[in-house]
């Protein structure tokens, strides 16, 4: 069977991008079992409540939902279990001493395959204020609004 090529998502973490001002992104791989990725292949994962933590030198992802592999037997996975991620020595330790220096934290923004292997991106984020988030809204409804105008003056409706 040949390797599938490209990008496929599985699941995305919207809220994230709401609640964090993403400075960076880092893009990693998942310790998985069998059955995880099986079920990941389906399309079925949740990153809600999900984040990434330093523990031991090592960066681990908590609280991603995986559901159990409906033709799984005794060998099916705990959905919610701790997960391995899977980067250089080099990109944990930056990861790590900015979270702890800086009041920044790790969250998952999406899960992937690229390329036959499965993924998860990481985003170092910064926790947003109420205020941030009226103000990204009302941007995003100024720009919204904008582009409707150019397209209606583009279409000879507005004077």
């Amino acid at each position: 069977m040949p390797r599938e090529k490209g990008r496929k998502v599985v699941a995305s973490n919207k809220k994230a991008r709401h609640d964090y001002a993403i400075l960076d992104t880092y893009e990693a791989g998942m310790a998985l079992t069998g059955t995880e990725v099986k079920s990941l292949r389906a399309g079925r994962a949740s990153l809600v409540d999900a984040f990434a933590q330093e523990r031991d030198g090592e960066l681990y992802l908590h609280g991603m939902h995986i559901p159990e592999y409906t033709q799984g037997t005794w060998t099916n996975h705990e959905p919610r279990r701790t997960r391995k991620l899977l980067l250089k020595r080099l990109e944990i330790d930056r990861l790590v001493g900015k979270t702890r220096e800086s009041g920044l934290t790790l969250v998952p923004l999406q899960v992937y395959f690229h390329d036959g292997w499965a993924k998860v991106e990481i985003g170092l984020a910064r926790g947003k204020k109420a205020y941030d988030k009226r103000q990204d809204l009302a941007k995003r409804d100024a720009e919204r609004e904008i582009t409707r105008a150019v397209g209606r003056r583009g279409k000879g409706m507005d004077e």
